[in-house]
């Protein structure tokens, strides 16, 4: 997301810092630049104008000349007001005092709505709540049981009838408070456009299970449809936030900059992929530092936390440490990382890192390349990989739908990484780190086991 306007914000900010002190005709210069890059990006006009003139307002020749690097300060100035147009703070949601809290979701056929209930409940349950999903589309054929089989993906149980949807909605509440579950989530049905049918069974829906919070889910990709469509579902529901889904095929970006500003309401939840943990809450400030090119540290932060098996990362360690790594623990380690999602999102969250090596991008294929090899070698092999001779390399390569040439590249690659580790003391590095945590949680923790902060 955001892709084609963090390009355009990166040439015009590198040409910034190149320059001394700006005046106001320099800043003007640059408002034009952010004014084409905000119109290529979808942006609505009317946030653009917003946006130029508070940047316009904080730039004034007064403000910059009492910085020693005006540069830097009109690049913090869009940043700060990146900020505040994408919606200021995340979004904080606060559950009821008396369970369970009811979410309602809405929006049109298409826009990935019953996809979006799965991937909100997994998100629930990460924050340690045990939601229900309650399948009241009943317009869209198979839509229940496309529910049905999400929820059993992310272990989260759903109610349904074949009566109406607003029995089903409240029959679905009573069912939550009988079974204790805390959260509800109702899944509600859509159109292939906005019409008096649908918006008429929407509020009546959520007339009769009062949602403590409402959010529509668009797809990103439909640029300033999707804020016209958040608009006219905002007056007849009263909506809480968006949902806004397929950001990760939306390069512009322009629905996430203009929806709170237009509709009023903030940018919830994003969902970056189609696995269900490809969902996770929308963070104005780090999405203005990304399109800046400043890479979000945080986020990339937190999907490790979440995909990474401690006991996988503690073993890792002490193989490292025992100089044993091998293929297999090579293996796991791929295999973590990917669980944090397409390798080409990790890479625009690291900051700093040059534009030709983001462009350049990651081949999934290769992934799987190696992946398919190192699986088609036996365990002896992948504990030593010095035994793998030209018969058993061309056996490899013949399993795993490789070329011999792929293998000798992958045992020479980590042959060369086992020597830089060895090199730089990344062992010895590792070894420490784990001696901190240790100390830090008051215990050592068991053979082959990570220790729980």
């Amino acid at each position: 997301m955001f892709e084609t306007l963090s390009d355009r914000f990166e040439g015009i900010l590198t040409r910034l810092r190149g320059r001394g002190r700006l005046g106001d005709a320099e800043v003007a210069e640059v408002l034009r630049e952010i004014r084409v890059a905000l119109l290529e990006a979808d942006v609505s006009l009317e946030v653009v104008r917003d946006l130029l003139e508070r940047i316009r307002a904080r730039c004034s020749g007064a403000e910059l000349s009492k910085s020693l690097t005006p540069a830097q300060q009109v690049i913090k100035v869009v940043n700060e007001e990146l900020t505040a147009t994408l919606g200021g703070e995340a979004f904080h949601l606060a559950y009821a005092s008396r369970p369970p809290t009811v979410v309602l979701l809405a929006g049109l056929q298409g826009a990935g709505k019953t996809t979006a209930v799965a991937k909100l409940a997994r998100w629930f349950k990460q924050q340690g709540r045990h939601p229900l999903l309650v399948g009241a589309d009943l317009q869209r054929p198979a839509a229940v049981e496309q529910l049905r089989v999400l929820g059993r993906e992310v272990g989260v149980a759903v109610f349904s009838e074949p009566t109406d949807p607003v029995s089903v909605a409240r029959r679905g509440v009573e069912e939550a408070e009988r079974v204790g579950r805390d959260v509800v989530i109702v899944d509600t049905a859509g159109r292939l456009a906005i019409d008096e049918e649908l918006m008429d069974e929407v509020r009546r829906v959520a007339a009769a299970v009062q949602p403590h919070y409402t959010f529509l889910v668009v797809d990103a990709m439909t640029g300033q449809d999707a804020v016209r469509t958040a608009r006219a579902f905002h007056e007849t529901l009263a909506l809480d936030g968006v949902i806004l889904t397929k950001v990760d095929g939306d390069a512009r970006g322009g629905a996430a900059l203009s929806v709170k500003t237009v509709v009023g309401k903030p940018v919830a939840f994003v969902s970056t992929g189609e696995r269900p943990g490809d969902f996770e809450t929308f963070h104005p400030d780090r999405m203005a530092s990304r399109i800046l090119g400043m890479g979000d540290v945080l986020t990339l932060i937190e999907r490790a936390e979440r995909a990474y098996d401690e006991k996988v990362a503690e073993k890792a360690v002490e193989r490292l440490r025992a100089g044993r790594f091998s293929l297999e623990d090579f293996l796991e380690q791929l295999q973590q990382v990917k669980k944090m999602g397409p390798l080409q999102n990790v890479l625009t969250m690291l900051p700093g890192l040059p534009k030709e090596v983001r462009d350049a991008g990651i081949d999934e294929g290769q992934v799987t390349r190696v992946e398919a090899i190192i699986y088609s070698m036996t365990p002896a092999e992948r504990d030593d990989p010095a035994i793998v001779n030209g018969s058993r390399r061309a056996r490899i390569a013949a399993g795993s739908g490789t070329t011999t040439q792929d293998v000798n590249n992958l045992l020479r690659q980590f042959k060369e990484m086992q020597k830089l580790m060895r090199s730089t003391g990344m062992a010895g590095m590792l070894a420490r780190s784990g001696g901190r945590r240790r100390k830090k949680t008051g215990r050592a923790p068991k053979k082959g086991a990570g220790s729980r902060n």
